[in-house]
């Protein structure tokens, strides 16, 4: 018998992380020849360090030889806290910390890992219109060139003539990388494309950086305040918030605000505007902005590289400029967007985010405010501090790095138990309205193509030469083609929202920057992998219970995954076989004669997968369940899956 689990309501209720104002029932289970004369729950402050004791009483036995203690907790303040119980014992003081699955284990010691609990604002509020949709990223100057002809562009900026040829990628003359070969992709070839889109079921498209800048990433800001000339104007940009939002369809920007490019007009140190910029003039309206070591050419900059200085983000007159009742953030929510991305948002003070929210919800209160994010965005330190992205008062959501470990490291010969460990970590420690808003993803412009890293060969810190020169072979592709169904299919069915970075669904490959950017394949997709994602769509906004389900693990061991999403109206069973055999899977018997997405094999209760597949069945929420029966899975090397977890047993206890 267990002594605790977080992710049980037996021992805690509720689970996960809470409102503050919400009562916490706590209740732990020992085996009585401990001979326990005193319990406790200790709680952290992670903020200030202060503990707070709690006494537990004594609740009575469980069976003949073990007694149940427990107590509650009120969580009254905002914060992330951490606990752990303390025992008065016939052999001393002993402790209930943290294992794996959100099991605790008795120890002598009062170290780490203790559990973590996270008190978020009991107003906090996500946009309704994201959960249960599908995200697109664009890198705009590769998806779609409409052929119209623009004006004002910088002359120079390259303009490749060969829409396939793969990005400029060797150093110039001088022996840097520019970034600054165009292929022309701009906002009217977007809206163009809105069709495509739809079909796909997207919902919701994210836009790398589209204000004017020197270089085709556009992360180097020129000017905020204007829609880069190669990709259209400010009129282009409307019409396609307002086209995409009568297809359902809703656009966030890529707000860079940690720093700017050396060639702005903000700081000016190529001379490309008119006016002073800070590098200019100590006397520039936007000298305050730059963190000036010694002017002019001494100063702070993002990860070093000189054209990207950095900014004071809590500089007043900066401050005003992005958040102000006319300023950045709000004029392009008033242009028809609904919502930003940050970027770098763990490189953004906590006091500035507050801001930018402040500037979002007040201009549309149902806009989305994203942010990048690569690790635990609850417990992430940066600086020498906690952030606070989650508590309520800064994000909506944030990219979900972790989920993308899970998924890639299962594939990777990874165990599915492992890797749905990540997924249960994440899913104990988000607010539920950050975990039904959060970004899924496999990739994005700063990762290799996923299909590369599936099937290609490791890059293992080959430079630019080796990775222009090297692509999969026809096997290799066939067998990445196979591994990405497993991954997307994975990616729709796990809570948040998944994203698709462009072209990914057609079948593109490529290693780091710029060769993860290259130009969609119009006309050259995978037909099967481009359909299958379209299918994977029709699935998502078929299944209820796909936009603010639970999940209870359901089947992971060795090379599977499986889990059930489940609301009040529907579930769906999902299992990943990423083994080179077919596995036989018995599901509980309501799901015999339910609903098959995918080309699922369903006999009976017995789901046939073949190797490197998946299989999803759906049915209505019965109202009434009866007890099911212990899944069994074949696969090579397991005549029975063993070791059921607790949500499984929980679940088929029910």
């Amino acid at each position: 018998m267990r002594m605790f689990n977080s992710r049980i309501e037996e021992y805690r209720n509720p689970t996960g992380a809470v409102a503050d104002g919400t009562n916490i029932h706590m209740r732990i289970v020992l085996p009585r020849d401990l001979h326990t004369s005193g319990a406790m729950l200790a709680v952290k402050d992670d903020r200030y360090g202060d503990t707070t004791i709690y006494g537990m009483f004594w609740a009575g036995m469980v069976g003949d030889d073990h007694e149940q203690w427990e107590c509650d907790l009120k969580a009254e303040t905002v914060g992330l806290y951490w606990y752990h119980f303390v025992l008065d014992t016939c052999y001393g003081r002993r402790y209930i910390m943290k294992g794996f699955g959100g099991e605790g284990f008795l120890s002598m010691s009062e170290g780490e890992p203790r559990f973590q609990l996270l008190c978020y604002d009991k107003d906090f509020k996500t946009p309704d219109w994201l959960p249960g949709g599908i995200m697109y990223q664009i890198f705009p100057d590769r998806f779609y060139n409409s052929g119209e002809k623009k004006t004002g562009i910088y002359p120079d900026k390259k303009m490749q003539k060969d829409w396939d040829t793969i990005p400029d990628w060797r150093p110039n003359e001088h022996g840097m990388i520019t970034n600054s070969d165009f292929f022309g992709g701009d906002l009217k070839g977007i809206e163009m494309k809105l069709p495509y889109l739809k079909e796909l079921g997207v919902t919701c498209i994210y836009l790398n950086p589209i204000f004017e800048a020197y270089s085709n990433h556009r992360y180097d800001t020129g000017d905020y305040e204007k829609i880069d000339p190669v990709l259209g104007n400010e009129e282009d940009f409307r019409s396609l918030c307002a086209k995409a939002k009568t297809m359902g369809i809703r656009i966030i920007n890529d707000g860079v605000f940690s720093h700017t490019g050396s060639d702005s007009k903000y700081f000016n140190r190529e001379n490309r505007y008119e006016g002073k910029g800070a590098y200019n003039s100590k006397e520039s309206p936007y000298y305050t902005w730059y963190k000036f070591i010694e002017w002019p050419n001494i100063y702070n900059s993002w990860w070093g590289f000189n054209t990207l200085p950095e900014v004071e983000e809590l500089s007043v007159s900066f401050n005003e400029y992005i958040n102000g009742d006319n300023g950045i953030i709000k004029k392009w929510i008033r242009n028809g967007n609904s919502g930003w991305r940050l970027d770098v948002a763990d490189e953004l003070p906590d006091e500035f985010i507050e801001h930018i929210r402040e500037a979002v919800k007040s201009e549309d209160e149902d806009a989305l405010l994203l942010g990048e994010v690569w690790e635990d965005a609850s417990n992430k330190e940066s600086y020498g501090s906690r952030r606070r992205f989650l508590y309520g008062k800064e994000l909506d959501s944030v990219m979900n790095y972790p989920f993308r470990d899970a998924i890639l490291g299962f594939l990777d010969c990874g165990d599915g138990r492992d890797m749905i460990e990540i997924v249960l970590n994440v899913i104990e420690n988000y607010p539920r309205p950050v975990l039904r808003s959060l970004m899924n993803l496999l990739g994005t412009h700063d990762t290799e193509r996923v299909l590369t890293l599936l099937a290609g060969e490791r890059q293992n810190g080959r430079g630019r030469e080796w990775q222009a020169a090297t692509t999969l072979s026809e096997e290799q592709r066939q067998y990445g083609l196979s591994r990405m169904r497993i991954a997307s299919g994975i990616l729709y069915t796990l809570p948040g929202v998944p994203c698709i970075y462009y072209g990914d669904e057609a079948g593109l490959e490529g290693y780091r920057d710029p060769f993860n950017r290259r130009t969609f394949p119009w006309g050259k997709e995978d037909k099967r992998l481009l359909e299958w994602y379209k299918q994977l769509g029709k699935m998502r906004h078929a299944c209820s219970c796909l936009t603010d389900g639970d999940l209870i693990e359901f089947g992971s061991t060795g090379r599977t995954m499986g889990y059930i999403r489940k609301d009040e109206k529907d579930m769906l069973l999902c299992v990943f076989n990423a083994s080179d055999q077919t596995i036989n899977f018995r599901t509980p018997p309501e799901f015999a004669d339910g609903e098959v997405f995918m080309n699922t094999i369903l006999n009976g209760d017995n789901l046939i997968i073949p190797r490197d597949s998946c299989a999803f069945v759906r049915i209505d929420t019965p109202k009434k369940e009866e007890k099911k029966k212990t899944p069994i899975v074949e696969e090579p090397d397991i005549a029975e899956l063993e070791n059921l977890s607790e949500d499984e047993k929980k679940y088929l206890a029910e």
